[in-house]
């Protein structure tokens, strides 16, 4: 197994755009001949679109874009830029008078922090579009990472900065990887050393204090918190899947948010993740199900990781 230098999944490309001063931008994952993709909604707080073309059930087999943004709900707005892209270069969904590219999105919410009322537009989705490369993506605070915090259980003093993080591997002909924005609630745990590496501060915010516990301390109080979390992601890979098998390779990826986040999947939270898979390998799913498992761990700390210090928050690299 090694790591590899690009996605190295034929057909598909990643892209980043932001605004730094804003603290906000979004991330798109372009596959425009198309591929199969699925998804798992955990957390109780969510923000998505065209989730429901994804069901086994419905009819579309092909989606042409991923788009992971800040903005909460405003930023699926960035998705609209990404279907012009597509619309120009002829990739969608054939309607016979048009060609309509399907885009799925999902949002985290990075307005506690920048400039709330700018957030991820068709400008800026479309100018991921042509940022998009098949290199390995960019990490830390930049994309859908550019906004993105940890640790907010008493407030965004006490929070740090987290960013977009990826991992990607090959097992024979198989190729696999996923990219992360967290945004979470709580501390990210590494699962290698069992340490935890980002989340709540202490109160001198010299070092990580522990989210659970002030949680299970304070089990009566009814707080209002969905509006700082949800880490969002994406499961790749050159396998073969239907769209229920794209289902339940999205559920079982969860176990990476459930061994690297705690908590995760909260009523807070808007966990999601997709999977996207190009066809161009056949693989037991049991075995892609503990693969991304492993993918979405890594990209997790990584995003934590490899994020600056931005807007007074101290990010990983501080506490050293």
């Amino acid at each position: 197994m090694k790591q590899q230098g690009s996605t190295s999944i034929d057909g598909i490309k990643v892209g980043h755009a932001q605004n730094i001063e804003a603290a906000t931008g979004c991330t798109v994952i372009l596959c425009e001949q198309g591929a199969t993709v699925g998804v798992d909604v955990r957390g109780g707080a969510p923000g998505t679109r065209e989730t429901d073309l994804l069901n086994p059930v419905n009819l579309v087999e092909k989606v042409h874009a991923v788009v992971l943004s800040g903005g909460s709900a405003f930023g699926l707005d960035a998705a609209s830029g990404v279907m012009q892209y597509l619309e120009e270069r002829g990739a969608g969904f054939d309607v016979r008078v048009a060609r309509v590219p399907i885009v799925c999105s999902a949002v985290l919410f990075d307005l506690t922090i920048g400039d709330p009322s700018i957030r991820p537009d068709q400008q800026m989705g479309y100018q991921a579009c042509l940022n998009a490369t098949a290199d390995l993506p960019a990490e830390g605070s930049i994309g859908a990472g550019t906004g993105a915090t940890v640790g907010k259980i008493l407030g965004m003093d006490r929070a740090m900065k987290s960013g977009i993080g990826s991992h990607f591997m090959q097992v024979g002909a198989l190729r696999i990887g996923a990219i992360v924005a967290v945004n979470c609630l709580g501390d990210v745990i590494d699962p290698e050393s069992g340490k935890r590496v980002a989340g709540l501060l202490n109160e001198d915010l010299s070092a990580l204090a522990d989210t659970e516990e002030v949680m299970i301390q304070s089990y009566a109080d009814k707080r209002n918190l969905f509006a700082e979390n949800t880490t969002i992601g994406i499961v790749l890979t050159n396998a073969a899947l239907t769209k229920s098998q794209a289902t339940k390779l999205a559920s079982m990826s969860h176990n990476g948010y459930a061994r690297s986040m705690r908590p995760a999947h909260s009523m807070f939270d808007g966990d999601t993740i997709f999977t996207m898979g190009t066809g161009q390998v056949h693989a037991d799913l049991s075995v892609l199900g503990l693969l991304a498992a492993r993918m979405i761990e890594r990209a997790v700390v990584s995003a934590v990781k490899q994020a600056s210090t931005a807007h007074g928050l101290k990010c990983f690299s501080d506490l050293k």
